[in-house]
């Protein structure tokens, strides 16, 4: 193992002979790795060059993530027929992953590079319907965790006990609390309404790779599916084009949306419509709290310069009349003068 642009401190004594062990016994002991970005996980990642084919190590602190889901969520949708990275060697005890590089071209970097935005997000969305078309029995084994109420109510009372607090600068008053999560548990029947799939959590165009040798949806390389459940389809639909990160061109979103209803003529519009609005509200309160938490917990205070954008989208999801009851909460308990950044660059601390 040679450190070209080097392993960060984590990667000495026993680490490093847990990972030179992984890497000699799948081929690669003579591959030089070079330490690629974080992101907003635990994970790291190094990317091997010298060995017997692209290839990227992915090394997940035990104590601090579990690489097993991801493992077992890769292997499913490979055997679906869908561009998840092929997995070279594990060492699931020790947190590490020898996996397929599928190089630096994500979709959102294409999209800085002038790539077509309506061609990247057909793509990314006939990927979405190709899954969903798959049958209930297939798409969805048996260790697959539900997206169930209890753990959309978890995911929304990030925004309480995260957010408000660096807000409003007090701690969330527990019966607002309490409140919010009634407001949101008779707020989600929309969602139970539409057919259940496998649900990936986290898909948008940076988690997407454009892998220029394949063909049709095969292009499309998917990342970050750890956390995948089995839940309403819409809420992916709504991750694509309710993207925390980036703001989407004119008639995206509808052209999304409407290629994706193309395939399901079966599906109620108006329900579709209903959970989209339930999902992606839960959603965005969900991320506020997350972005607050990267910064507040983890130290990684650059999610922070998004929570503008995130507002404003939870702002219009809450429009639909299916949550009325949570706007007139959120215009009581955050009233809009409060919905800042928080953080050092924000209007709280």
């Amino acid at each position: 193992m040679n450190g070209g642009g080097g392993f960060p401190a984590p990667h000495h004594g026993a680490r490093a002979g847990a990972i030179q062990s992984l890497l000699d016994g799948a081929g690669f002991g003579v591959a030089v790795l070079s330490t690629l970005g974080a992101d907003a996980s635990f994970r790291r990642y190094a990317r091997l060059t010298g060995g017997p084919r692209p290839a990227l190590l992915m090394d997940a602190p035990p104590e601090k993530e579990d690489v097993r889901p991801w493992l077992a969520v890769a292997r499913h949708l490979r055997a679906l027929g869908f561009s998840a990275p092929e997995v070279f060697a594990a060492d699931e005890d020790a947190g590490l992953l020898l996996i397929e590089d599928f190089g630096d071209d994500t979709f959102s970097r294409a999209l800085a590079q002038g790539g077509g935005e309506a061609a990247l997000y057909d793509l990314a969305v006939d990927v979405l319907a190709a899954l969903h078309e798959v049958s209930r029995a297939d798409a969805l084994p048996g260790w697959l965790p539900p997206y169930d109420d209890d753990r959309l109510l978890d995911e929304a009372a990030l925004f309480t006990d995260w957010y408000m607090p660096e807000a409003l600068g007090v701690p969330t008053p527990p019966e607002s609390r309490v409140e919010f999560l009634s407001l949101w548990r008779a707020a989600l029947p929309p969602a139970r309404a539409l057919p259940q799939t496998l649900v990936l959590r986290d898909y948008h165009v940076g988690n997407l790779m454009l892998l220029a040798d394949r063909q049709g949806i095969a292009a499309c390389g998917l990342l970050d599916f750890q956390d995948a459940v089995a839940g309403a389809g819409a809420y992916d639909v709504v991750s694509l084009i309710r993207d925390a990160r980036r703001d989407l061109g004119p008639g995206i979103a509808a052209r999304v949306k409407a290629r994706y209803l193309e395939r399901f003529p079966g599906l109620d519009r108006a329900d579709f419509e209903a959970a989209s609005a339930v999902l992606a509200a839960g959603r965005a309160a969900k991320i506020i709290g997350i972005f607050t938490r990267l910064w507040k917990r983890d130290g990684k205070p650059a999610y922070l310069a998004h929570i503008p954008r995130v507002w404003q989208l939870l702002e219009a999801d809450l429009g639909h009349p299916a949550l009325a009851p949570l706007r007139a909460w959120f215009a009581d308990a955050v009233p809009p003068a409060k919905r800042t950044m928080p953080g050092p660059r924000g209007g709280a601390r």
